[in-house]
């Protein structure tokens, strides 16, 4: 027998295994997930869920693919967590503070309260990451934000209104473009695909049956 844990979900309670994750909870009560599932592995930050556990107040942020169902959680989630995306052509963009200033000045509006931080699904230091940006430090906030999944679930918690995402993106960006060493691996990889040296490859595996590519990959010899 499997042990039991009452949750609530939109408000309504049901009885689910306690080795579930919210996601899979929310599939054994009945629901079809058919947004906000994503990858169902912490990747791409698309669960983004609220809850609170009964008898306590406080509000908490998760993944719902990574964060395991408790006796008396309390669960509800939304379609997206509020970002604001600026437009911008990344080939005009200028490598100093000031584009920060001119495409999300709301970063100088952080109070430092650290809740963007607090609830990271991936504990990164997001308030860290806005102070590399607001001095330009682009190279750094690149760094700091790697793992950042665009969730949104820091933005949803933060008084002055930050799309830290957003943020992030545009400094790994510039990092990328402008300021990291060129990737003489990476160029020429790039031109192998454009001189088409693996079309053939390619639609040989697009062929093949699941099965034999599920082998393949369990199997494949991963570079070092």
């Amino acid at each position: 027998m499997e042990n039991m844990v009452n949750i609530y979900l939109f408000g309504k309670q049901y009885s689910v295994p306690d080795h579930l994750t919210i996601m899979r909870a929310m599939e054994y009560a009945g629901y079809q997930l058919i947004r906000g599932c994503g990858c169902r592995n912490g990747f791409c930050g698309a669960c983004a869920t609220i809850y609170r556990i009964k008898g306590d107040t406080q509000l908490r942020t998760c993944l719902a693919c990574q964060t395991k169902v408790e006796e008396g959680m309390y669960v509800a989630t939304l379609p997206f967590f509020p970002l604001v995306k600026q437009v911008y052509d990344i080939n005009e963009v200028k490598t100093t503070e000031q584009v920060m200033m001119q495409l999300y000045p709301e970063i100088y509006a952080c109070v430092g309260c650290n809740a963007c931080t607090k609830s990271c699904t991936q504990s990164l230091n997001v308030m860290q990451y806005i102070a590399y940006a607001q001095r330009g430090e682009f190279e750094l906030c690149a760094e700091e934000s790697f793992d950042c999944v665009m969730c949104g679930v820091c933005s949803s918690r933060c008084p002055a209104g930050i799309s830290h995402p957003q943020v992030a993106m545009l400094a790994r960006r510039i990092n990328g473009k402008y300021l990291a060493p060129a990737s003489e691996h990476l160029e020429n990889r790039v031109k192998e695909i454009e001189n088409g040296d693996f079309t053939q490859l390619l639609e040989a595996l697009m062929g093949k049956p699941v099965e034999e590519m599920k082998e393949l990959y369990n199997n494949r010899e991963i570079e070092k």
